[in-house]
């Protein structure tokens, strides 16, 4: 007898858990099944080194979650089921190879200061962005906490026309269009503030010259210093617990270890899934597919019955990898440029617009970077219950780097395969780090390296280890994700939807597309 529920969901990322989550408030039963041995996709922690040490996998920092629409209309639940959130309010910072350092925290008037170490004209054009903030924050986080569909989106337009003018309203427009390097050239005149602060461009794919990448340095840093940064008490698995105890204390299933094969339909409408095993499940309502788009024509054989649909699932762009570096340490990196740098969620190791540049087309080219750029987390700064007393994690996103490798731009690496490669290109990078943080490897008890096959061996979403499930650039974003026509997640098979960070709004931990999918399908 196969297994019977309203909605099925694949995959257990944040978007599926939050979908079940919103659908079983509504009186659906749902269930989830996932390929991996751990629910949470990208959002998991685990013991990587040692016992006692622990690792979030890829995901760190909460702060979209928290500050989500969904964690306000269930987050009471969410805290009483275990979820718990340690606040930053040293948020994250660069150092460069001249010794200096800049970063941004929520102290009143510290990160003023720090610019102003670097320009007077900058921190005025900070204290600028910054009372400006309120207002653009208005509009872009109702566009992104909308679905993208024109009618919404339409009306979000006329409010801006009608409240803030033509002038005011195509400036925000152009912030939303602009490459990073744009924005932050014609904004800021020292160059260890514009690359600080589109080192977060390189978090989504966006490399200084892509157009559409400016909103996300300045979302980041001015939500940076006017709310922090969180991370989940002893993990981002916090989040994960929480989200599927609630699932289950309605009903609703989470499976693991449970690889799905197919989409069974019936008549051209999704009734449910097979297993690898041959084994069935069905849905009344509802077959909801966290996948990415190729992810999702593997599972309908290459044919949802709109050939246009298909070639456009099939020719989805994927950004470049990353390869990530678990550490399990007996202390933080004594960061040569300022002691107070151990105090930083996250501090950057990309120091300049022209390297992030470099090192995005090499990755782009299939090479190794010369010098990757490096995003240190340093969680137990934050979090101390991660580690052991008196012990460290540092979790590092070596960005960007190819999926499938054709060569090393550094002339070093002989080596093709990731599998054989992995433990030395990790160690060109801790060597980079090593130039910033004298004795750091000095400090290492363990580690865990994990390339970008590796990633997507975990989670097949992460095509070549590319963490954001699909490049944010233009022709890919808003009305374009994942196509035209699909950014609300439909599909051309009745009763099957697409969600997950392949459909907008997009990467993060959000989790928006899933909350806007149970609305759409369980009502508000």
């Amino acid at each position: 007898m196969p297994q019977q529920y309203d909605a099925i969901i694949i995959g257990s990322g944040v978007n599926s858990l939050v979908c079940a989550v919103h659908l079983s408030a509504k009186g659906w039963r749902v269930g989830v099944f996932e390929q991996a041995a751990t629910p949470g996709g990208a959002v998991k922690t685990l013991e990587l080194t040692e016992p006692g040490f622990r690792h979030d996998w890829a995901a760190m920092n909460l702060s979209l979650f928290a500050g989500s629409g969904f964690f306000k209309e269930h987050g009471d639940d969410l805290v009483a089921r275990g979820l718990e959130f340690a606040p930053a309010a040293k948020c994250f910072a660069s150092v460069f190879e001249d010794g200096r350092w800049f970063g941004v925290s929520t102290g009143p008037g510290e990160t003023r200061a720090r610019i102003a170490a670097f320009s007077e004209a900058d921190a005025e054009a900070w204290d600028r962005l910054c009372g400006g903030f309120g207002e653009k924050a208005e509009y872009v986080f109702a566009l992104l906490g909308n679905p993208m569909q024109m009618h919404r989106q339409g009306r979000l337009l006329a409010k801006a026309l009608y409240r803030k003018g033509f002038a005011w309203t195509a400036d925000l427009g152009r912030l939303l269009l602009s490459s990073p390097r744009a924005f932050l050239s014609e904004t800021f005149e020292s160059d260890h503030v514009r690359a600080t602060l589109a080192a977060w461009g390189m978090h989504l794919d966006f490399a200084p010259d892509m157009a559409g990448g400016a909103v996300f340095p300045y979302l980041e840093s001015m939500a940076n210093q006017h709310f922090g940064m969180v991370i989940g008490k002893g993990g981002a698995d916090t989040v994960t617990r929480a989200l599927v105890s609630k699932i289950e204390a309605a009903g609703g299933e989470v499976h693991c270890g449970r690889r799905v094969a197919r989409i069974v339909r019936d008549g051209g409408k999704a009734t449910g899934i097979g297993f690898e095993d041959g084994e069935t499940a069905s849905a009344s309502r509802a077959v909801i597919a966290n996948l990415a788009p190729g992810g999702l024509m593997d599972l309908l054989g290459d044919d949802s019955g709109d050939a246009g649909f298909d070639g456009k699932m099939r020719n989805f762009a994927h950004a470049p990898g990353t390869m990530m570096i678990h550490l399990a340490m007996d202390g933080l990196p004594d960061w040569s440029a300022g002691e107070e740098l151990k105090q930083f969620a996250y501090v950057h190791v990309a120091p300049s617009l022209d390297q992030m540049a470099r090192t995005y087309q090499q990755a782009k080219a299939g090479l190794l970077p010369d010098e990757p750029v490096m995003v240190v987390g340093q969680p137990t700064a934050i979090d101390p219950s991660r580690a052991p007393d008196g012990k460290h994690v540092l979790w590092i996103q070596v960005r960007m780097v190819p999926g499938e490798i054709s060569g090393d731009a550094a002339g070093q690496i002989e080596g093709r395969d990731w599998a054989e490669i992995k433990e030395a290109y990790a160690d060109r990078a801790l060597d980079l780090i090593e130039r910033h943080a004298p004795g750091l490897k000095a400090k290492i008890r363990a580690r865990t390296v994990v390339s970008p096959l590796d990633l997507q061996a975990d989670n097949p979403n992460l095509v070549g280890g590319d963490q954001i499930a699909g490049s944010h650039h233009l022709s890919q974003n808003f009305l374009f994700r994942p196509a035209f026509g699909h950014a609300t997640g439909k599909t051309p098979v009745d009763g099957l939807h697409l969600t997950g960070a392949s459909v907008w709004p997009g990467a993060g931990t959000g989790a928006g597309s899933g909350y806007m999918l149970a609305q759409k399908l369980g009502g508000k």
